[in-house]
């Protein structure tokens, strides 16, 4: 790890705003919704591991509050044409409203058709699936999180534990995935900076 990295690291967990992933939990959480991710691609084009990162680093892989009390994995705020359940959460502002969900499935479909319907991410569905740098810069100039290091944060997911695999298993150009061994998985620092629980999904 270089030294700047160290000490800037170092800093921000003073100042309480640094989430340090434990690999087995992030392993855990790719067990668990690799198949819903995989569904989802299937059926809306969204690249698994695009959608895989961003519910590891949203639900700060699947301990974040706002996770377990609303099965919210992408922490998509309510907005005027929610007629769903609802969860108060702190975030950018105190008491913000979230969508809320029975299961884990309705949250990845809730999300994949949020992307899909709304014109400022059509863009996006003209990327070819298994290049996640563009979806993963595409999602941050389409206004998807506030974090401006969002971007780097996703790949850095991708790249750690192998998710670029799941985009081929979805269509059809790989049989089964090779698991990642967690001692090989080295703790993020700094590219794991959260701007809040959840990046304010709009």
């Amino acid at each position: 790890m270089k030294l700047k990295g160290l000490i800037f690291g170092v800093m921000m967990m003073g100042t309480g705003i640094l989430w340090a992933q434990n690999p087995e939990q992030v392993l855990s959480y790719i067990s668990n919704y690799k198949g819903i991710a995989i569904s989802e691609m299937q059926r809306s084009g969204i690249p698994a591991s695009i959608i895989l990162a961003q519910g590891i680093h949203e639900t700060e892989a699947g301990t974040s509050d706002l996770v377990l009390h609303s099965n919210n994995h992408f922490g998509i705020k309510c907005k005027s044409t929610w007629t769903g359940q609802t969860v108060v959460h702190d975030d950018d502002a105190r008491g913000e409203c979230f969508r809320s969900y029975a299961t884990a499935a309705d949250s990845y479909k809730d999300h994949s058709d949020f992307l899909a319907g709304r014109p400022r991410y059509a863009f996006l569905f003209n990327l070819n699936p298994e290049d996640y740098e563009s979806w993963a810069y595409g999602l941050k100039k389409a206004g998807y999180a506030t974090n401006p290091r969002y971007p780097q944060i996703l790949i850095k997911l991708i790249q750690d534990y192998d998710l670029e695999n799941y985009p081929l298993i979805a269509m059809g150009k790989r049989q089964a995935e090779e698991p990642v061994a967690v001692d090989r998985v080295a703790p993020r620092t700094d590219e794991t900076i959260l701007d809040g629980l959840s990046d304010g999904t709009g």
